[in-house]
């Protein structure tokens, strides 16, 4: 028996052009001799759909792809993930399902049964979970349908369940399993994925076909990866991650369970192909063209617009330099410099003459009162104004540049450098940002050399330092990740052997600046906890203040 995965990359919504993707994989998987051909996760309608989950019509177009499916299955199986009608009255209206089409009908259906809310998942918001479980015969073998969450309840260890369908499916005896999934990115997926499929398969002792979309949906981006494992725990085959990928498999030749490695790329590899597809989807899917940021000659804006030149193209990314009377002349030379290296158009404006205008407007106002951190808030918002001219007149996404340990600490001015259709970095810590800008590099040096070097500053005043106001990034990072990822509490942190006055600070200023967070871009998640949908804090609370 051959089997294909389509690792595809969807839109949410666009029901024609998946089932075009989806009938064009089912061609090639029949020409290749294929049996079954499995897509992934709610892949009709593209993943996570929310609350166009609520609407009637929606729910009709997605029941018309797997009608069009279902006439495909003539000469092969077809495995879909899709939303379902609840039949009864009682629970949620739908159920997260997975279509097992063959013969030119829908030979089975099983639904999701662990339904994940958490972090950025909000399922049990729309679906019903499955209480009932079987297998699907075809062609002589029992197969075992699962979707996504299904899996990662091995041996019903996992607290947030009180179920284990492969515990109840395997009464059954199948010969093999398929999960169709929507597994989102962060560093650290891989590895968890990998050892949730090997601890599935050896507790089995089954053939697992696991196949994950690719691509990437606003904030949240689909690595792919899709993997296919042997009876005895083994890696037959782990699919390329970042591009859709389409390949068949021999049944026979994965039951062998020969050993195969699984990709090696750095965290900050993946990283930076994350943050690239990110990028390419957001303005791809959405029918934007052209990316704008302002370029300082600081790392963050550097990267970033690395990232846009490789995600867009050349052609379709454009600076605006915006110097004041704090900016160094290194500053400016470094931002020209990378300009030219990455081939993008630059405009250079100067923010004096306007600066000085507002000054002299505000004089009357604030009399003798000393310059501050508004004149300094006053110029990002200057830029910020610049940067959304040009994006009115030429009709460019403005990205923002703002990186992850200043987004926490409200190191950010609102409606100035914050502003912005995209945040691209801002998932990404400062020391972080370090690491991407030395892996730009690694072939020749795109980035400025004295762009990763210098002192880190806003140049907003003269002499400025990020270190004026935060303490050394490697320290605040630190703490940072504790607090927000790892939701460690202040003592827990302070006993790990942190100043205790720098934590309580350090925290207290994240959560006074959440009301900015909720004013900000979408932010591009590559971490296992970013600000967002899956970061969910009340703006006017205690704890900490």
């Amino acid at each position: 028996m051959k089997i294909t995965i389509a690792q595809l990359n969807y839109i949410i919504g666009n029901f024609e052009g998946n089932l075009s993707k989806m009938i064009d994989a089912v061609e090639k998987a029949i020409s290749e001799g294929s049996d079954i051909i499995c897509f992934g996760e709610l892949a009709t309608c593209g993943y996570p759909p929310r609350d166009f989950l609520e609407f009637s019509d929606f729910i009709k177009l997605a029941d018309h792809s797997i009608q069009e499916l279902t006439k495909l299955s003539h000469e092969i199986a077809i495995v879909v993930g899709s939303p379902s009608r609840n039949p009864v009255v009682e629970g949620k209206d739908l159920f997260n399902s997975a279509y097992f089409l063959s013969e030119g009908v829908i030979k089975y259906v099983q639904h999701k049964a662990l339904l994940p809310t958490y972090d950025v998942f909000d399922e049990y918001r729309y679906f019903e979970p499955a209480t009932s479980f079987g297998v699907v015969q075809f062609k002589g073998k029992k197969i075992a349908l699962t979707v996504c969450e299904d899996i990662w309840n091995i041996g019903n260890e996992n607290p947030l369940y009180t179920i284990c369908p492969l515990d109840e499916m395997i009464k059954s005896k199948p010969d093999f399993v398929i999960n169709v999934s929507a597994s989102p990115f962060s560093h650290s997926q891989a590895e968890s994925r990998m050892h949730i499929l090997k601890e599935n398969t050896e507790r089995y002792g089954l053939p697992m076909f696991y196949v994950n979309h690719v691509g990437a949906q606003t904030e949240l981006i689909f690595d792919g990866g899709s993997v296919v494992m042997s009876p005895n725990g083994n890696i037959h085959k782990e699919m390329s991650y970042f591009e859709e990928e389409i390949e068949t498999f021999e049944l026979e030749d994965v039951i062998q369970g020969l050993q195969n490695r699984p990709q090696q790329k750095s965290k900050i590899e993946k990283i930076h192909d994350a943050l690239i597809l990110g990028v390419k989807d957001y303005f791809g899917k959405l029918g934007f063209k052209k990316a704008l940021l302002g370029l300082s000659g600081g790392i963050d804006s550097a990267v970033t617009a690395v990232i846009a030149q490789r995600a867009l193209g050349a052609e379709n990314v454009r600076v605006l330099l915006m110097p004041s009377q704090f900016s160094s002349d290194h500053s400016v030379n470094d931002a020209v410099v990378l300009a030219e290296n990455l081939g993008i158009k630059y405009d250079i404006v100067s923010i004096q003459e306007i600066f000085d205008v507002y000054t002299k407007k505000l004089d009357p106002i604030f009399g003798d009162l000393a310059f501050n951190v508004t004149e300094e808030n006053i110029q990002a918002r200057i830029r910020g104004m610049l940067n959304m001219a040009l994006s009115n007149k030429f009709g460019h996404i403005v990205l923002n540049t703002s990186n992850k340990s200043e987004m926490s600490v409200g190191y950010g001015t609102l409606y100035g450098d914050l502003c912005g259709g995209l945040s691209v970095i801002g998932d990404v810590y400062k020391m972080d940002v370090y690491r991407l800008a030395e892996f730009m590099n690694k072939d020749t040096e795109v980035i400025p050399t004295n762009t990763i070097t210098k002192p880190p500053s806003a140049e907003l005043r003269p002499n400025q330092k990020d270190s004026d106001s935060l303490p050394d990034y490697e320290i605040l990072d630190d703490i940072l990740i504790q607090y927000i990822e790892n939701r460690k509490g202040p003592q827990e942190i302070i006993e790990m052997g942190f100043d205790e006055a720098l934590v309580r600070r350090i925290l207290r200023l994240v959560n006074r600046n959440e009301f900015k967070r909720h004013q900000t871009a979408p932010v591009l998640r590559v971490t296992p906890k970013a600000f967002g949908m899956g970061r969910r804090m009340p703006i006017v609370g205690k704890y900490l203040s």
